[in-house]
């Protein structure tokens, strides 16, 4: 047997048993079953004494002599309770189930080492259905002085006695089979140098540890092994884009691009964005395919740096694309695009899923002949019929919501690769960057541009509702615009939200038409009837937008200065950022109202106290990758990278630095990892991807 040996050839498994591990687990072989690592370890290194015990302990062991015991209560209600006393106080033990073997085991006189998880009731502790052991005072270990693994596990393995403790026995009878043979993947030399144990060890105790120093040393171990290989992976594709895939030269700054900068140009540059641009114009001279992630928050000016590289492209003759995931948000971009450059400056069109046929022959002809400079569009640019002239650079908006078969038809649009920049507006925690971007350039716009004022944000309980409304009439009485977001349309039976449909009544009885006027979005709507209902808000026509989620992105409507969002508790910090920045866009003080129920969790106080806080889009995704963990973060569910099984992005920041600085030093002496001393790594590599070529990009 070996570590790729079907798991039904486990003694203990069989063939019904295998089939429900793999359906529930993923577990099809021995090594499977090994790197399903347990999530947490019950410490029973230590034994307590009775008045040391406490309800908030997720388990205790104490050594105890039996006072008394009896059967209490009949039928259902029926239960067998001890009384277990140290020389600190007494404890009580109690059995609904197994009375009969518990009655005859727990016999008053005898002491034993009890184990199990506390609760406290009327000022009295007991352990319900206790591990028992009896205490031998001769013996030179007692009890079970361990750290016990705890597995994840589901209801249908536990129907069929593979709970946790099945899961232990399985493990330990793997380890004892091919334990042995469990391939080491990290040179020496590498291990060595960052005090790592070897695989096989490092296996063995994040299963059994011996003591908690041993199982650090194990839980750093493969830490480092899953964050190097994802390093190793993206910093050597980057090496390949780098080294193999020449790169179009935009060797000039032309005429479109200084008229645009020294006659239409709406404000200052900031700081940040002027060094953006010259990290794009850098990289677009050397020869080598550009890709380039731009981070910037909400209102930092992105676009207007997109628009600049566009420029640029053009300027050397070539086409250039702008692709945004909704169509919305694509029309938002197009309407900005035009607004600053004004009509006739560059020959620009949109594409998207409504585009009429006629229109977009129209446009598939301009594209072929190179007479169309800028397209913008939706998913509708990758269609095999869109066939550019000279596609030279491809602009991505909000990337995390495209595929990566999606961005790579836009590479095939031309011979030569296009330069490729990724834009977001959420900003990206750096250890996740690393990650999921670490093949790629990264650019950060954090300053606002000149006259953008921070948004003021509040929290408000649903006791100060009055407060809120009487805020809004004041803004809407100077002439302001005000957004109200709901998280659900209709009445939910599981949550208790205020929902739109209520949301709607409320609001028009506290303004009334003729003097107050609102308009309606949700996803629900017909996209005409949505498209009518933003145009009313966009032209002031209406005060007041009752909304749910969908205008968290492709809405600007700078006279807007207040953004409301009924049961903010209810949404990830993400999304109030993203909501947030609805407003906030033009000179006018602008405010978010975060109103929430009197009862909130933990977590969502911190979400809220963090949104009053700060304004900064950075500081604000640190703490939702603390709060949420990186695989919730929006759009990381889907990258496949994050397929992390212990290291952990939000704690291991350390480790992941430690693991990249480690793949940049071997790159840097072994760029095709050929020496003997790197041999094993790309074997390894090469074994865990097999279909990517080492000489050819992922």
């Amino acid at each position: 047997m070996n570590l790729d040996t079907p798991i039904e050839y486990l003694k203990g498994v069989g063939q019904q048993k295998a089939e429900l591990l793999k359906k529930e687990l993923g577990v099809y072989t021995f090594n499977d079953l090994l790197q399903h690592f347990p999530f947490r370890y019950v410490d029973r290194t230590r034994f307590y004494k009775i008045r040391e015990v406490s309800a908030d302990m997720p388990s205790v062991q104490v050594i105890g002599r039996v006072l008394s015991k009896e059967i209490i209560g009949e039928k259902q209600s029926r239960r067998l309770v001890a009384q277990l006393k140290d020389d600190t106080g007494v404890l009580e033990l109690v059995w609904f189930q197994g009375i009969r073997w518990a009655d005859k085991l727990v016999q008053p006189g005898a002491v034993f080492i009890v184990f199990g998880k506390p609760t406290e009731f009327n000022g009295r502790f007991s352990i319900s259905h206790p591990e028992l052991e009896l205490y031998n005072p001769s013996a030179v270990k007692q009890g079970n002085l361990t750290l016990q693994p705890v597995y994840n596990s589901t209801e249908k393995l536990k129907q069929s006695f593979l709970d946790t403790k099945s899961l232990q026995r399985l493990q330990a009878s793997a380890l004892e089979i091919v334990g042995r043979s469990i391939q080491e993947t990290i040179p020496d030399y590498l291990r060595s140098k960052h005090r790592l144990l070897n695989k096989a060890d490092a296996i063995q105790q994040i299963h059994f540890p011996q003591n908690p120093n041993s199982l650090e040393a194990a839980r750093h171990r493969l830490k480092f092994e899953e964050l190097f290989f994802i390093q190793l992976k993206l910093l050597r594709n980057k090496l390949l884009r780098t080294g193999k895939f020449r790169g179009l030269l935009f060797g000039q700054v032309g005429e479109k691009f200084n008229a645009f900068y020294s006659d239409k140009l709406p404000f200052d540059l900031t700081n940040a964005q002027k060094k953006v641009l010259k990290e794009i114009r850098q990289d677009t001279q050397k020869g080598i395919q550009m890709n380039r992630l731009l981070q910037g928050d909400v209102g930092s000016g992105k676009t207007v740096v997109a628009l600049m590289s566009m420029l640029l492209a053009i300027d050397n003759g070539f086409q250039t694309c702008m692709m945004a995931p909704t169509e919305i948000l694509a029309k938002q971009h197009y309407a900005s695009l035009e607004k600053m450059m004004g009509q006739g400056f560059i020959n620009m069109a949109l594409l998207c899923g409504s585009t009429p046929k006629k229109e977009r022959r129209i446009i598939h002809q301009a594209l072929q002949d190179g007479s169309l400079n800028i397209l913008v569009g939706t998913h509708a640019l990758i269609e095999d019929e869109v066939q550019f002239k000279n596609l030279g650079l491809a602009v991505i908006d909000e990337q995390h919501r495209f595929g990566v078969e999606q961005r790579a038809k836009l590479w095939r649009k031309n011979s030569v690769p296009p330069h490729v920049l990724v834009m977001t507006a959420t900003p990206i925690p750096r250890t996740l960057a690393m990650t999921l971007y670490g093949d790629l350039d990264i650019s950060v716009i954090n300053e606002l541009p000149a006259g953008r004022k921070p948004i003021k944000t509040i929290h408000l309980f649903e006791s100060q509702r009055l407060r809120m409304f009487g805020f809004m009439r004041q803004e809407i009485a100077k002439g302001r615009q005000v957004y109200i977001v709901y998280p659900l349309i209709k009445e939910s039976e599981k949550l208790d939200l205020l929902y739109l449909e209520a949301g709607i009544e409320a609001i028009s009885r506290e303004f009334p038409l003729p003097q107050y006027r609102i308009s309606i979005v949700h996803g629900k709507l017909k996209a005409a009837d949505k498209d009518f209902e933003m145009q009313r808000f966009v032209k002031g026509e209406t005060q007041i937008m009752v909304a749910t989620t969908v205008i968290e992105v492709g809405v600007n409507v700078p006279n807007a200065s207040v953004m409301i969002i009924e049961n903010a508790e209810r949404f990830g910090l993400s999304q109030l950022h993203q909501l947030r920045g609805r407003v906030g866009r033009g000179a006018e003080q602008s405010y978010c109202v975060l109103m929430s129920g009197n009862k909130l969790s933990r977590e969502a106080r911190i979400r809220l106290q963090t949104m009053v806080k700060t304004n900064d889009g950075f500081e604000i995704s640190e703490t939702d990758l603390q709060l949420r963990g990186p695989g919730n973060i929006e759009g990381t569910q889907q990258s496949g990278v994050l397929d992390l099984k212990l290291a952990d992005l939000a704690h291991d920041q350390h480790i992941l630095q430690e693991a990249r600085d480690a793949v940049i030093r071997i790159f840097e002496d072994d760029p095709e990892l050929n020496t003997d001393k790197n041999v094993l790594l790309k074997e390894y590599f090469l074994r865990k991807t097999p279909a990517i070529s080492w000489n050819k990009i992922s």
